[in-house]
């Protein structure tokens, strides 16, 4: 009878227990200010569909709790910062994982990750050395790529209206997509079906997986699975191509391959450089080029600044690093540099989390 005592008070307490921490509302972020989860499984998910955008769900969450704030993402916790200043004071420079990374991960089904301390900070130190020598390759194809823009620009009437969004995202898949996976992308359809396929896995990411609605159509569902396996399709075959061989133009990929890596994690690290590179890439610069055209003040500061740096010679990696980390460059004359600087800037933030 004792022992039978002993077992239901042991089960009932286990049973409180799997209550509380089961139950959306318990669930709450000790020490920081937010909000439980609606949902048990999706945590705060339809709070931020409702919102219209991660955006907008963020900004009215720390207008409400201050610059410091925790959520939901499924069953994860989220601290978000919402100030450059909490930012900096929270910055660790021997972080070895990131969240975003994560999410992408979680979003697209991967389930490698998750190593030592030890692994991950190998892994960080493989990814920021890929990027170096992946630009410094390729430095001679982003000149190409911006004067080739620049002089499609400089082909325009004056009063022609610049679609800048699309060139910009034009520009990056072009860039990225050579730069991590290599030549294949020359060919202008390659670069086409690639960003096809990744707007498609891309929007989806942003909206199909948090509102639920990707499952419960079955096109959809269909065309974004098509669209990853045709991406992953054509990772794979570059990742065989590339393993064992010495080529001329050195790309990430051959960085992954060349660290102690199975064929999975290069798969997947690989994947989810290629999509994030591209959008950031684009956001980038595209924002960089309009708060520019609305400055003057800074065109001319940056006209000073690059006759003093490059004067008439050429445009140099070792030139570009010379420039303060401030700078914009103006629009057209000197846009050639801010590719090159900013997407130089952009993909060495990348490389120290993913």
């Amino acid at each position: 009878m004792l022992d039978f005592a002993i077992f239901a008070v042991t089960f009932l307490l286990a049973l409180v227990g799997a209550v509380l921490y089961l139950y959306p509302a318990s669930r709450q972020a000790a020490g920081i200010p937010g909000i439980t989860p609606t949902e048990e499984k999706d945590g705060n998910l339809p709070d931020i569909v409702n919102s219209g955008s991660l955006h907008e769900f963020l900004v009215n969450l720390h207008e409400k709790y201050g610059p410091v704030v925790s959520f939901w993402f499924g069953r994860r916790l989220v601290v978000s910062l919402g100030t450059v200043d909490v930012l900096k004071q929270h910055i660790n420079p021997n972080k070895t994982s990131d969240p975003f990374e994560t999410m992408l991960k979680s979003l697209l089904r991967y389930q490698s990750g998750g190593g030592s301390v030890s692994e991950n900070h190998m892994r960080k130190k493989l990814y920021e050395n890929g990027v170096t020598d992946s630009l410094k390759s390729n430095f001679a194809l982003l000149l190409k790529l911006s004067e080739e823009l620049l002089d499609k620009w400089l082909s325009y009437p004056e009063t022609q209206h610049v679609p800048l969004s699309q060139h910009m995202l034009g520009f990056a898949m072009k860039s990225v997509t050579q730069m991590v996976m290599g030549s294949t992308f020359e060919d202008d359809q390659e670069v086409i079906r690639f960003q096809k396929n990744h707007g498609t896995v891309w929007s989806e990411i942003g909206k199909g997986f948090l509102d639920g609605s990707l499952d419960k159509n079955t096109t959809r569902k269909k065309q974004y699975e098509d669209a990853l396996m045709q991406l992953e399709s054509v990772l794979r075959n570059i990742i065989k191509e590339r393993k064992g061989r010495n080529f001329s133009q050195h790309i990430f990929i051959d960085s992954l391959v060349q660290g102690n890596l199975n064929d999975q994690q290069i798969l997947e690290d690989s994947m989810i450089f290629s999509l994030a590179s591209c959008i950031i890439t684009a956001k980038l610069c595209t924002w960089a080029i309009c708060f520019l055209t609305t400055s003057e003040e800074v065109q001319k500061k940056l006209y000073e600044e690059i006759n003093q740096v490059f004067g008439n010679g050429p445009v140099t990696p070792e030139k570009i690093e010379q420039l303060r980390p401030s700078s914009f460059m103006p629009l057209v004359w000197y846009f050639r540099i801010l590719i090159l600087g900013h997407l130089h800037t952009s993909m060495k933030y990348l490389s120290l989390y993913l």
